[in-house]
């Protein structure tokens, strides 16, 4: 008994390692470890790359909407003076018939008309009528060369050209606002419509140089948010 206990005492002992071994160290317990451990790690890596995808399309998609804003601010602005040069109009219809009798003259346009079709041409781009509306836009500023709604009619004849897929009729109309009134009010959002068609039109490098223009021109317009946006990406 005293040489059998110490025999079958040193067995059992030697059999701890390997269960030990069996339940936690062997190679193939090891291999499950480390697979488990890198799958875990390419979920968290596609995860975060999944939260930047959707970072940058939120930015992107806040640029729109502020540039969709500052349209409808433009639009609001511009349907707002409408009605006040309309009444302008009434106001001075007399004086102008007057002045151009006084020189045996008719007078050139009717400004009741021009107010009038100026209107309708910007209905039809509020209704989604664009190629239309392109259409009575440029019809206005033939008919209507000194008019004073020229710039907003050649902004707006941009726009409806760019969704009328006419890229070169909306790019022609921007310049002529950014040339011609780069004081006014929709100059800004011209420029960004004028980067949009050059963009279009597979001029990358021209569309990015207005883009830094329009943000040393106007840099506390929405249209220069949304160029800040781009440029930044």
């Amino acid at each position: 008994m005293k040489i059998l206990l110490p025999v079958a005492f040193i067995v059992a002992f030697s059999a701890v390692p390997s269960a030990h071994a069996q339940l936690f160290g062997g190679d193939q317990t090891r291999r499950q470890i480390t697979e488990l451990r890198e799958e875990m790690d390419a979920r968290l890596e596609a995860s975060g790359r999944g939260q930047l995808e959707l970072s940058n399309q939120n930015e992107i998609l806040r640029g729109e909407v502020a540039n969709l804003r500052g349209q409808i601010e433009v639009l609001t602005h511009e349907v707002e003076s409408l009605k006040q040069r309309q009444r302008d109009f009434y106001v001075d219809l007399d004086e102008r018939i007057r002045r151009m009798e006084e020189h045996g003259a008719v007078p050139a346009a009717d400004p009741a008309a021009e107010s009038a079709d100026y209107e309708s041409a910007l209905n039809l781009l509020k209704e989604g009528k664009h190629k239309e509306s392109l259409e009575a836009f440029e019809r206005f500023i033939a008919q209507y060369p000194r008019s004073s709604f020229l710039p907003g009619a050649n902004f707006w004849a941009g726009n409806a050209a760019l969704q009328a897929k006419e890229v070169v009729a909306a790019r022609n109309h921007f310049n002529t606002v950014i040339t011609d009134w780069p004081d006014d009010t929709v100059a800004p959002d011209a420029m960004l419509g004028l980067a949009n068609s050059q963009h279009l039109m597979g001029e990358s490098r021209a569309s990015q140089d207005t883009l830094r223009q329009l943000l040393q021109r106007y840099p506390d317009s929405s249209a220069a948010q949304v160029a800040r946006q781009r440029l930044s990406q």
